[in-house]
């Protein structure tokens, strides 16, 4: 059984070809239940950590489930606030394959889905970025962006202006023809861009409505939980919404559980998820000036797709 950690992970795994491999894997017949959410106390006295159990396979061929535990309050000891491993088997025999590092695994294949999303629901000449967000998967967010988008501008912003320009001057190096700067004016970043993208832990919106100019998509990835929002009524009002699958997605997180409680949303508004995109069963962006919004959840197909490809590529290798 192989042991693949966060840097063959990384090594094995480039944007253009997960997300085809995804597009494909949206229209396959693979096998997902519903995640497992559990909470237990941690380390923090005031928020509650979550295990997740999410499991999918595809019938006779290979099987995965990532064990997965998040602790929002582990900045203030200076450690990440998700932790987790997946375990990938042998369909046939049940046989373990490989245990591989989930946290590499999951922001990858996480900005890989909000990228296919884009490419369905962005206008094609996206040229300004904002990302909210300064964690492990901002950058994977900003350069998945940048693979399905011509993107010229990328504004990050931070609680902390000294981590969001210490990205950017990173991030400058990473993505070619691309200015990268960090800006400590969110509604004037968000209401210059044509995509916003948000990853963050935040229980109060971060994004109003009324900045969005016509034609700007949304990208929505930071909310987990019913009492956790990054978008505002408004938001969800004005855009045309979208998500990764459903209907889990509609208790999962309060960007849409919250306006559906409080008669906001209805869910005949959600125009569909990426099973319907990928597979033409529902239209995406259907003009220039249409606001869109892509909510995503994170779904066990992306992972298992994620998964094949590392374990194909290291046998490659070995």
């Amino acid at each position: 059984m192989k042991i693949i950690g966060a840097a063959e992970i990384a090594a094995c795994l480039d944007y253009s070809s997960l997300i085809e491999a995804l597009m494909d894997g949206f229209t396959s017949d693979i096998v997902v239940p519903d995640r497992h959410h559990h909470n237990f106390s941690g380390a923090s006295q005031n928020r509650k950590s979550t295990l997740l159990l999410m499991p999918a396979w595809k019938e006779e061929q290979n099987l995965g489930v990532k064990v997965v535990t998040v602790s929002p309050d582990n900045n203030k000891s200076g450690l990440p606030s998700i932790h987790g491993l997946y375990i990938y088997f042998d369909a046939v025999y049940g046989e373990p394959l490989a245990v591989m590092d989930a946290g590499a695994l999951t922001k990858i294949r996480t900005a890989a889905a909000s990228a296919l999303a884009s490419f369905y629901l962005s206008r094609k000449n996206v040229s300004t970025m904002t990302m909210i967000g300064t964690g492990a998967l901002a950058p994977e967010l900003v350069k998945a962006h940048c693979e399905v988008r011509k993107i010229r501008k990328v504004q990050i912003w931070g609680r902390n202006i000294e981590k969001a320009t210490r990205m950017a001057s990173d991030l400058s190096m990473e993505v070619e023809g691309v200015e990268v700067q960090a800006t400590d004016n969110l509604e004037t970043a968000i209401s210059s861009s044509d995509l916003i993208s948000s990853a963050t832990l935040s229980h109060t919106p971060l994004i109003k409505g009324k900045w969005l100019r016509p034609g700007s998509h949304v990208d929505l990835v930071g909310s987990y939980k019913p009492d956790m929002r990054e978008a505002d009524d408004e938001v969800i009002s004005r855009s045309s919404l979208y998500v990764d699958a459903l209907p889990g997605a509609l208790k999962e997180t309060g960007d849409l559980a919250i306006p559906l409680q409080t008669g906001v949303l209805h869910e005949s508004a959600i125009r569909g998820d990426l099973f319907g995109l990928c597979c033409g069963k529902v239209k995406g962006r259907s003009n220039a000036r249409e606001i869109t919004c892509f909510k995503s959840v994170g779904h066990a197909l992306e992972d298992l797709i994620a998964a094949k490809m590392v374990y194909e590529n290291t046998s490659k290798d070995a």
